[in-house]
């Protein structure tokens, strides 16, 4: 046996690492390794007398100096002797422990070969000669597993491949590095190339020892119907083919003309005229067609489909449904869209009456009395309530528009970022003209941004927070300046958190939310989306929610979150075949919501230059949401 064990140890501390062989008790081990700190304590003390009595030591040492050089070899213990083989590497002691035989029974040089190996090991691990106690402990695990390989014995190709996988690959790369190593090193294949080939080969050799080849016995049955109509029917056809004398057959021209030419046409199919004037009924014209049954009647009545996995009855949707009258169909207008229709005017048993008058002309009536009738008759006076009166502006108003992104895993916040832009609308250019709107304006708020751009091309600093405004008139709105907030500064509208169970083939999934309580107003019309893995065949969640199958998808619709109360809840359940059982499965939620108010979510605000003067109105800012999510 060569090496019996490895160990790091400290210079002026205590053993990091023990590995040793199954065989080979670690207390005996741990025995052999203080005896030697014991060896090394005393020679640096220069106490070799009082230690072991005599100067025999200097025998069982190589070196001048033993144990102050880099490498070298000493024989400890006192009943029982082990040789240690060692290597100082920047205060680290690599030790590898063998028995003091003298019979040359223990090959040593092959001991210092795996001590050398466990140096490689060490020094690729802490990426350089600087080997300390901190850069060990970050890959104590790869090196350990490193180590107990090469205490069992390797090849310098598979130690090559161990230490390129101790940073790159996985440890099991590392540890299941089979014994056809050193044929996959030196092939041009890569690990993962190499895995593939081995899967689909042993793949292949299953599907082609499990194949048969057996035909069907349809396609046998019908060989042997083949089979007897080309066998000889009669034996007497034979006998006078045997009398006949053997003619040389004679050569076919192989650019001869087909015998079908000199055939008779015939219709298609060989269809002949039937001469039989008692079959020109109906039932002999459809012989050998497949004529299609008329439906049932309960089949042109209404189809109702509910849909199912949802809690209650959400209407289902109706087909052809004809039996509606033009008076419901008429209805459904309401009076948003400008009233009803008269069903009177197009179906009915009455004639609709004819106008008394010149045949139209009585419309062009003028009078009190015909003004007064006009309303009530014709109903012109709901008109009035289409028109909805827009309100001129006054003068230049701004407004500011963010936008909030953020990331949560379960309960954790994982990124958040939040982008704002100050918008300018001026006077439209048919009332403006030519005139230039050219204001100053005041930015508060700004202690949480970390980042300001303004639009050089028509906005100017003045410095403490003060901006002047020159631009000409525009239509559409115009972005003068854009901003970012920090990170840890942003505030959230809304915390969100998904929590997910997957316990055999059933999934289930549920959503809480809570509501910021310094918000101002509480959020409407906010819209919960979650992304399910599969389409799924049964779904059950709570509240009431819309599936959408082509985007696998639920979506729910929260009308109102109060700013303070219990969070709100979102459940679905739903089973998933999942063909490994630790195959993970993603499900991802968003957030859509969109709140227009006086104040803006981050707090930035707009303000005069001077106070008292009115340079520019201030309408509504609003805030909705980017990539709001949760996974």
């Amino acid at each position: 046996m060569s090496c019996l064990a490895l160990s790091l140890q400290i210079a002026n501390g205590s053993d990091i690492l023990l590995q040793t062989r199954e065989w080979f008790p670690p207390a005996r081990a741990l025995g052999a390794l203080s005896a030697f700190r014991q060896t090394r304590r005393a020679l640096a003390s220069n106490k070799n007398s009082q230690a072991f009595g005599d100067d025999a030591y200097a025998a069982e040492s190589i070196g001048d100096d033993p144990l102050a050089a880099s490498s070298g070899q000493v024989i400890v213990g006192v009943e029982s002797r082990y040789r240690v083989v060692y290597r100082l590497v920047n205060g680290i002691y690599v030790l590898g422990i063998t028995v003091a035989d003298h019979d040359n029974t223990v090959n040593v040089f092959e001991c210092i070969n795996i001590v050398n190996q466990a140096v490689s090991v060490i020094v690729t691990a802490c990426r350089g000669v600087e080997v300390t106690p901190d850069k060990l402990s970050r890959k104590y695990a790869e090196v350990y597993m490193a180590l107990d390989i090469v205490l069992r014995g390797v090849s310098n190709i598979r130690l090559a491949a161990m230490l390129a996988s101790l940073h790159g690959e996985s440890i099991a790369k590392m540890v299941h590095s089979a014994i056809d190593s050193e044929n996959k090193i030196r092939g041009a294949d890569t690990w993962t190339t190499a895995e593939v080939h081995s899967i689909e080969h042993q793949a292949g050799i299953d599907a082609f020892s499990n194949s048969r080849f057996e035909l069907p016995p349809e396609t046998l049955a019908a060989g042997d119907e083949v089979a007897v109509t080309l066998a000889p029917v009669a034996s007497e056809q034979q006998d006078e083919q045997q009398t006949k004398p053997e003619e040389a057959p004679a050569e076919n021209d192989p650019f001869a003309a087909s015998d079908a030419i000199n055939k008779p046409r015939e219709l298609v199919g060989g269809f002949k005229k039937n001469k039989d004037p008692s079959a020109t009924d109906l039932t002999s014209a459809l012989a050998g067609l497949e004529v299609t049954t008329l439906p049932p009647p309960e089949a042109t009545q209404s189809t109702h489909i509910n849909v199912e996995g949802f809690e209650g009855n959400y209407g289902g949707v109706e087909f052809s449904n004809e039996q509606a009258t033009l008076g419901e169909a008429f209805e459904s207008f309401s009076d948003a869209w400008g009233g009803g229709l008269d069903v009177s005017e197009f179906v009915g048993t009455k004639k609709v009456p004819k106008p008394q008058g010149l045949g139209g002309l009585e419309l062009l009536q003028t009078g009190p009395d015909v003004a007064v009738k006009a309303p009530a008759e014709g109903g012109a006076g709901n008109l009035e309530n289409l028109l909805v009166k827009k309100t001129e502006m006054k003068g230049p108003e701004m407004y500011i528009s963010e936008q909030i992104s953020a990331e949560f895993r379960e309960s954790l916040l994982a990124r958040v970022g939040l982008m704002g832009v100050v918008y300018l609308r001026t006077l439209p250019p048919k009332t403006a003209g030519d005139k230039e709107t050219e204001f100053s304006f005041r930015v508060e708020g700004t202690s949480a941004v970390k980042r300001f751009v303004i639009q050089n091309s028509c906005v100017s600093s003045l410095g403490n927070g003060l901006f002047h405004v020159r631009t000409a008139a525009s239509d559409e709105p115009i972005p003068i300046i854009k901003y970012s907030l920090l990170p840890r500064l942003t505030p959230l509208p809304l915390r969100v958190r998904l929590i997910k169970r997957h316990t055999g083939s059933l999934l289930s999934v549920m959503i809480q939310y809570a509501s910021n309580p310094n918000l101002l107003a509480p959020l409407r019309d906010v819209i919960f989306i979650l992304k399910l893995p599969v389409d799924p065949t049964l779904l059950k969640v709570s509240p009431k929610a819309v599936l959408n199958r082509s985007e696998k998808e639920v979506k729910w619709h929260v009308q109102e979150i109060p700013l303070k109360g219990t969070p709100g809840r979102l459940r679905a359940r739903m089973p998933v075949d999942s063909t490994e059982e630790d195959e993970e499965i993603e499900v991802v939620g968003f957030v859509k919501f969109s709140v227009e108010g006086m104040q803006s979510l981050s707090g930035v605000c707009l303000r005069p230059a001077s106070e008292g003067k009115t340079d520019f109105y201030e309408v509504n800012h609003r805030f909705e949401n980017g990539v709001y999510m949760c996974n």
